[in-house]
């Protein structure tokens, strides 16, 4: 039995999706602060708990019979970790300390964990490596980084075996169109766009056009939301075959414009998306474009939506249908 906690949430929500469809045993654990009791799947546990309640996450690693942890559960905006850090080092890394200290006492061996490009900071313009250094610019960032350290002594301790998987800008939604990304606020560029779109609201801003970038504005690797859940499951696999703890990169290893991601839009909805310049953000780098290679060489996994139309197509998809998000229209 997997467990995945965050599992109401967006990209939660999507891996226990996929996790369901191929038939594995999985159960969500999941305070419903940010997640939606809608987008978990009928016939799946749902468990209401906190990570850092050990008592009932113990409880429930006995009654299903877990054995392995999909961990999604963090709190994620770049900007709201600057200003207010002791909320993301206090969910984030107590929090996952508390996870893994639950782990640990029932004999739960196996981690895939869901961290972040955020931990590498502003690595320049060339494709990012995981290799390349990691000097976070945001407190979130910071909390990724580490909650991976964590889990390198928890390895070297008491055997945990984990895959840190850093993936750069989560998009889309199920082909089902069922479910798909609903945050409030919603924080990420893609469906700030189609509320645009939608008429939720006026117009996108751009935080900043002075970038040392092509047209001045920050540069993006979009992932879909399908191919970052095969990724987990392929990591998860991956362990329970005697693999040793590493991390991946998690990108399509294209880089698209916050301009050209609003032109795209623009194509896909067929409508007119009004936009504005704004101050730039704290703790945004320029570039963010990783490198996949590793984990398609050593885990085979290869993104099916690797467009940046066909990602913003599956969103629209979604948005189209449910502008309000899980709340009835």
């Amino acid at each position: 039995m997997i467990l995945v906690t965050g599992g109401a949430g967006y990209i939660g929500s999507h891996c226990v999706r996929e996790l369901q469809e191929r038939g594995m045993d999985v159960v969500v654990y999941d305070n419903l602060v940010t997640g939606h009791i809608e987008s978990v799947p009928n016939g799946v546990p749902f468990v209401k708990g906190d990570i850092f309640d050990v008592e009932l996450l113990r409880q429930t690693f006995r009654k299903y019979g877990v054995d392995s942890v999909i961990h999604f559960a963090a709190y994620s905006l770049v900007g709201e970790s600057m200003s207010n850090p002791a909320k993301y080092y206090h969910n984030n890394v107590a929090g996952t300390l508390a996870l893994l200290d639950a782990m640990i006492a029932e004999k739960v061996g196996y981690l895939v964990f869901s961290s972040s490009a955020a931990t590498y900071g502003d690595c320049g313009n060339g494709l990012i490596t995981e290799d390349s250094p990691q000097n976070p610019t945001s407190v979130y960032g910071q909390t990724k980084l580490m909650m991976e350290q964590f889990m390198q002594d928890y390895d070297k301790a008491y055997g945990l075996k984990y895959v840190a998987l850093r993936y750069f800008n989560a998009a889309g939604a199920h082909r089902s169109g069922e479910i798909g990304e609903a945050h409030n606020p919603e924080s990420h560029l893609i469906p700030i766009i189609l509320q645009v779109a939608n008429g939720k609201r006026d117009h996108i801003g751009i935080f900043g056009e002075d970038y040392p970038t092509p047209d001045g504005t920050c540069v993006r690797d979009y992932i879909h939301i399908t191919d970052l859940a095969d990724a987990h499951i392929r990591a998860l696999d991956y362990l329970k075959q005697g693999g040793k703890s590493t991390h991946y990169n998690l990108g399509n290893g294209n880089g698209f414009s916050v301009k050209e991601v609003i032109d795209m839009t623009e194509k896909v909805t067929g409508l007119s998306i009004k936009r504005a310049i704004e101050p730039r953000r704290a703790g945004d780098p320029a570039t963010l474009v990783a490198s996949s290679e590793k984990i398609k060489r050593e885990l085979g996994w290869k993104p099916q939506y690797d467009s940046l139309e066909s990602i913003i197509s599956s969103a629209w998809k979604w948005h189209s249908s449910h502008k309000n998000g899980y709340d009835k229209d």
